[in-house]
């Protein structure tokens, strides 16, 4: 059917009411804890979808449907680690940080060990965040301007104008509201944008089972010709080697999976800054709960989705439907079969899953930049106006960074944005075994933390060039160099003085 005008109208009115209606809900900051921890008063459920609207992005809304296409349900096996990793994140992390009193993740760090400590974990995670959300950026320009070039508006335009045009369109309307509005717009308008976003996923099931002959028995038996509902896979076939570069085995994405949730979840700024715009230590557990339990429902309506279409296509390979990789599937069938009208709630729900991620970016990141380095360092007597304010240009600065980064990746190779998103995956490792050194051993001062750290980041970067194994492991062996490392060299190099430093 094609994207019609309406379908472009309702792109466009949809991205400018976010942008005034996320603005005007964040109005009236006052202070650094109103703009970034909306004065500690956000409700639980409020904070629920935000933490799953920012961990889904473009990518996911394009290409978790794409892998049941190619493949079964054995993917829905790693959300079960999450769900187990937060639950771990409300009974061990949480308390610690309510208890510390934290404005960020990494000023517990700074608490427990030292200034120096939460200013190298708050730089680690600057420079990790913005490689991995600029290529995310970037990444989420390629369906988005796949989409309007196939519109035929603007038509004589280059792929790589139209990937320009979708990252500045989306980056600038979004530093709009959260300049403007702080975490408190950034949360309100992620439970806004997760609502369409699933909205359209669930208007996309409906379209195709009401153009499938026999509705869901159609896709059931399309389903059962390559046992796509194959949900649990346990991997005993395999051997060792093949089995540690599997990530989708059943016991490696559950314990895998928990690791990854919990080092993201329980040390990321990016989703701890949610949890504590919670009013209490209950609200923030209940919220991160209930996440996990909220994306395991997420994941599987996008894989259903990936089998109706598996089912409507008639199980073509993505080659003979004349695509160059399976995630241009769901982008095909919004263009190519949605009425006149829903293809445009479909295009304003990737706009809505992009707005999401990068919004709840430029908060973190600004928040990170201003509490835990300027604050330390050069924030004594300053008032509550000028920290605001110095928030606000921290914001708008970041996004321009973004902006600059995603564009840059437009003209670079495939394997540079590989290793980029890969940059997280060691990281996060690193952060999680100091995360648990500061929690469970009271001997570890910070010049050890410090140094299992840095171990983990030079162990994984290591393994990661030298060895195949599965992507969630890498969190598990970062993690564990972390923890090893800090305690030998408590009993190696002890001192005094350290602890609280912060």
């Amino acid at each position: 059917m094609g994207f019609s005008e309406l379908d472009m109208i309702i792109v466009v009115v949809y991205m400018a009411v976010s942008t005034l209606v996320g603005a005007w809900i964040g109005r009236g900051q006052k202070s650094t804890s109103d703009y970034f921890l909306g004065g500690r008063q956000i409700p639980w459920f409020a904070v629920t979808f935000s933490i799953v609207a920012t961990e889904t992005s473009v990518l996911t809304f394009i290409s978790i449907p794409a892998v049941a296409y190619q493949g079964d349900f054995t993917f829905l096996q790693i959300t079960f680690g999450y769900v187990l990793g937060r639950i771990l994140v409300a009974i061990f992390m949480i308390p610690a940080f309510h208890h510390g009193k934290v404005e960020t993740a990494y000023h517990f760090l700074g608490n427990r060990f030292g200034r120096k400590m939460r200013t190298t974990a708050s730089i680690t995670f600057m420079a990790t965040r913005v490689l991995a959300d600029g290529v995310r950026l970037f990444a989420t320009a390629i369906p988005l301007a796949l989409i309007i070039k196939g519109s035929g508006v603007l038509a004589g335009f280059t792929d790589g104008q139209f990937y320009a045009i979708s990252i500045l369109t989306i980056g600038i309307l979004t530093i709009v509201y959260t300049y403007v509005g702080g975490i408190r717009s950034v949360i309100w308008m992620d439970v806004a944008q997760m609502i369409i976003y699933m909205g359209g996923a669930i208007l996309a099931v409906i379209i195709i089972l009401n153009k499938l002959p026999g509705g869901f028995a159609g896709v059931t038996q399309w389903a059962a010709l390559d046992d796509k509902f194959k949900w649990l896979y346990l991997g005993t076939d395999l051997s060792f080697s093949e089995f540690i570069k599997q990530p989708y085995t059943f016991f490696t994405a559950l314990i895998a999976g928990a690791f990854v949730s919990l080092a993201s979840h329980g040390t990321d700024q990016l989703i701890v800054q949610r949890v504590l715009t919670c009013k209490d230590q209950l609200s923030g557990q209940k919220a991160i709960i209930i996440s996990g339990i909220v994306v395991v429902v997420q994941f599987f309506t996008f894989l259903l989705l990936g089998v109706m279409l598996f089912a409507y296509y008639g199980g073509q390979s993505y080659e003979a439907l004349g695509l160059s990789r399976a995630d241009g599937i769901f982008p095909k069938f919004i263009v190519e079969e949605m009425p006149v009208g829903i293809s445009g709630v479909i295009v304003a729900a990737l706009f809505a899953a992009a707005m999401s991620t990068l919004s709840s970016s430029l908060s973190s990141l600004a928040s990170a930049a201003v509490l835990d380095i300027y604050l330390p360092f050069w924030g004594k007597g300053k008032t509550d106006q000028h920290l605001l304010k110095l928030s606000r240009y921290c914001t708008l600065g970041w996004g321009l960074i973004l902006i600059a980064a995603a564009l840059l990746f437009v003209g670079l190779q495939g394997t540079v944005v590989e290793i980029a998103l890969g940059i997280a995956s060691y990281t996060y490792g690193g952060l999680l075994g100091v995360f648990v050194l500061g929690l469970v051993n009271r001997n570890v001062q910070q010049r050890h933390a410090i140094l299992g750290f840095i171990s983990a980041l030079l162990v994984m970067t290591v393994i990661i060039k030298l060895f195949q194994i599965a992507w969630p492991l890498y969190v598990v062996l970062g993690s564990f160099t972390a923890v090893i490392v800090g305690v030998a060299s408590s009993y190696l190099w002890s001192g005094k003085g350290e602890v609280g430093a912060g």
